[in-house]
């Protein structure tokens, strides 16, 4: 069995998503993946980066950064020069979210997400992306509740988890440990309506299967049905409906 104890291949870690963390944020959300946990913020801005302006659209961007003892030891902070991990990791986290938002009703107004890393075990990437779904949709009901929108611009919520092959089993929500040890690693970040927004895949020591590639994905979308309404559960209980 794997860690916790009765965990089976297709079961997620202990996952929680607790909002309501920044007093200032017009959206937060604490998303924990086990022993991986995330703070997701989203900042709306009355403006959009000039090459967006006179559009009539808005723009929902995200900056991804691991805290310095986030991991075993300690890493420095991006201060000069973002790398290349966290820079593909910001596009990622921004273009799932851009999936879950009508930009043109919107309006010319930005969403800044911060998915900031307080502790990393595995799937760092995929937890920042669900946490920051709750908390986008948070701060476009607060822009709602402040009369800026008469609606909600929302389209579809969207989750993300780590799915990887080892020794033949499908295992779901990697931990650090199975991530570094799988035959293959993949991500999937899924929207409510079971739509593909984003697959990231590669075999880390042999090829897979048009089978292997099959099971993985129905792992992966099992996966994100149940981070779906781990989201919607936790929007309900802070008075949020999308």
């Amino acid at each position: 069995m794997r860690e916790p104890l009765n965990r089976t291949a297709l079961t997620l870690r202990p996952t929680t998503i607790e909002t309501g963390v920044n007093r200032f944020a017009e959206g937060s959300a604490l998303i924990k993946f086990g022993n991986t946990h995330v703070l997701c913020t989203a900042s709306v801005e009355e403006s959009v980066p000039g090459w967006m302006k006179g559009k009539g659209v808005g723009w929902v961007t995200a900056e991804y950064s691991m805290l310095p003892r986030s991991t075993h030891t300690r890493t420095k902070r991006d201060r000069e020069k973002v790398s290349g991990r966290t820079q593909e990791i910001q596009r990622l986290i921004g273009r799932a979210l851009r999936s879950c938002v009508n930009l043109e009703k919107l309006g010319e107004r930005s969403i800044m997400i911060d998915c900031d890393v307080l502790q990393a075990d595995g799937g760092t990437r995929t937890a920042s992306i669900t946490g920051a779904c709750v908390a986008l949709a948070l701060a476009l009901h607060k822009i709602v509740q402040d009369k800026k929108l008469s609606a909600l611009p929302w389209l579809d919520s969207v989750s993300a988890v780590s799915v990887g092959l080892k020794n033949g089993e499908v295992l779901v929500d990697l931990d650090y440990n199975e991530d570094s040890s799988c035959e293959v690693d993949m991500n999937f970040v899924v929207t409510g309506k079971s739509e593909l927004v984003e697959v990231q895949g590669t075999a880390e020591r042999k090829a897979f299967s048009r089978e292997d590639l099959n099971r993985l994905m129905d792992g992966g979308f099992k996966a994100c049905e149940e981070l779906k309404k781990l989201q919607l559960e936790a929007l309900l209980k802070a008075g949020v409906k999308i």
